[in-house]
């Protein structure tokens, strides 16, 4: 008999997901984590970024109090340490939090490294409370495996960081920078929200991105739209653009470089007090032992089917490591799907159109479904309806009225092809979108659900009216 009915390793979102719905389904289990629970998400990515960007936030709003009535004196800093302490203690309580979920799902939490050894053995290298190795090593087996070791920070050459001059993200969520100047490498949700960070404390920022566009896997039109938004805050932006070879040059006060258009151009000369990189991430699936399974992995990434299951009996993956979205809440929902499977309680296949993406720079980007490109990509009949949040009072209300709502339907059948959004709230605001989505529904029944007045929310439902031609308010 296998020690465990299921072993997952890793412990982040889809990795604890994963355990937890199995146990509570019945089966026997244990994880394995060589560093923190919680993963990237927590400790280095989602929640500390968030509780930076909040500050970040309030300071913008602070700068507007005379906006509504409030006679205060400008804020006249930021002190970063506090920051991070913050930061820190929010990270703190929700891993103290997710601890305890362990003993509450009677989840078994094994620290150390996992290497697979193939037909449902995994050996582990035990780690210590302070995280070194204690040279011990044991092999567990297991009926069924779920592999949901994540991914790292994607490294470039000749961009070596330090954490000081040159920062990745995991350095600059533990940190405490405050730089006058900032040059972002990477247009897309992680380098969009930095610069909006550091935007926000004051820094002299200036995005560089290879594509052509901010936020490249979102709407064409909600690119625009955050490209305009950050040009009025002040954030320089280069798309299409790289920097040219040989012109880097980094120095203890900062870094200096020419940047040149993809497609050939004149080159543009940059500095900065410090260099962001993000530049993406890759898969942990190095040295994990895959080798000895019949997984195929393609470019670093695990492949698995739609219930998340690879070529290799019982042995599952979900997370960063079969790479797609590479967001938390997308790993927790594939973590649950293979939990499911495993216990021989099939949910539908994983369907990466019906989960919503979210970026949390200012104004917030949001959004499900298809984008207007890969509708006319694919030649399908569609209406899009949009709102600008100039038209919702509750904006105005709470002085941020930038953005809009974006809601594409099936021509012939009315049906919810996409949902997107920036402006004020909208990654909290997409979870209706979702829902609709999930549940099938059309523009009409969206358009005719009653959205509470004066709410935010009241957009989503008059983008709806306005693709079927039968906007109230717009």
């Amino acid at each position: 008999m296998a020690d465990h009915d299921l072993l997952v390793l890793g412990g982040g979102t889809g990795g604890y997901a994963a355990a937890f719905r199995a146990a509570q389904l019945g089966k026997r289990v244990a994880l394995v984590e060589q560093a923190k629970v919680g993963g990237t998400c927590l400790h280095w990515g989602c929640i500390p970024a968030k509780a930076m960007l909040e500050t970040g936030d309030l300071l913008a709003k602070i700068g507007k109090a005379s906006d509504f009535g409030i006679q205060i004196s400008p804020a006249t800093g930021v002190d970063p340490a506090v920051v991070g302490a913050r930061r820190d203690k929010i990270v703190a309580r929700m891993h103290a939090g997710l601890k305890s979920l362990f003993k509450k799902n009677n989840v078994e939490l094994i620290a150390g490294r996992a290497t697979l050894l193939g037909g449902g053995s995994v050996q582990v290298a035990l780690i210590d409370e302070s995280g070194s190795a204690t040279g011990e090593k044991k092999t567990i087996s297991a009926t069924d495996i779920v592999v949901a070791t994540g991914s790292s920070v994607r490294r470039i050459p000749g961009l070596e960081t330090d954490g000081r001059v040159i920062a990745d993200s995991d350095q600059i969520t533990t940190g405490t920078l405050k730089p006058a100047s900032v040059i972002v490498v990477g247009g897309g949700a992680v380098g969009c929200e930095f610069a909006s960070y550091f935007r926000d404390l004051g820094a002299e920022t200036t995005i560089v991105e290879m594509l052509p566009a901010l936020v490249p896997l979102e709407d064409r039109d909600a690119s625009k739209e955050l490209t305009r938004a950050f040009t009025k805050r002040g954030i320089a932006i280069h798309v299409a653009h790289r920097i040219k070879e040989g012109s880097f040059a980094k120095s203890a006060s900062g870094v200096t470089m020419q940047i040149e258009p993809v497609e050939g151009g004149e080159a543009i000369s940059l500095a900065a007090e410090l260099l962001v990189v993000a530049a993406g991430r890759v898969p942990n699936s190095g040295e994990i032992g895959l080798e000895n399974t019949k997984a195929i992995v393609e470019r670093g990434f695990i492949k698995v089917d739609a219930q998340m299951q690879t070529a290799e009996p019982h042995l599952y993956a979900v997370g960063d490591v079969i790479g797609g979205l590479q967001l938390a809440h997308v790993a927790a929902h594939e973590g649950m799907i293979a939990a499911h499977a495993i216990a021989g309680e099939r949910l539908h296949g994983m369907d990466y159109v019906k989960q919503p993406r979210a970026t949390y720079c200012r104004p917030e980007v949001a959004s499900v479904g298809y984008t207007t490109q890969e509708l006319e990509r694919d030649g399908v009949p569609f209406v899009a309806g949009q709102v600008p949040f100039l038209a919702v009072a509750k904006a105005h209300v709470g002085g941020d009225a930038d953005g809009f709502c974006k809601v594409l339907r099936h021509a012939e059948s009315g049906a919810i092809l996409g949902v997107h959004m920036v402006g004020p709230k909208v990654t909290d605001l997409i979870a209706e979108a979702s829902l609709a989505m999930e549940l099938g529904a059309t523009a009409t029944q969206v358009g005719g659900t009653t959205h509470p007045h004066p709410t935010l929310s009241e957009i989503v439902g008059e983008a709806a009216l306005v693709s079927i031609g039968r906007s109230v308010n717009f």
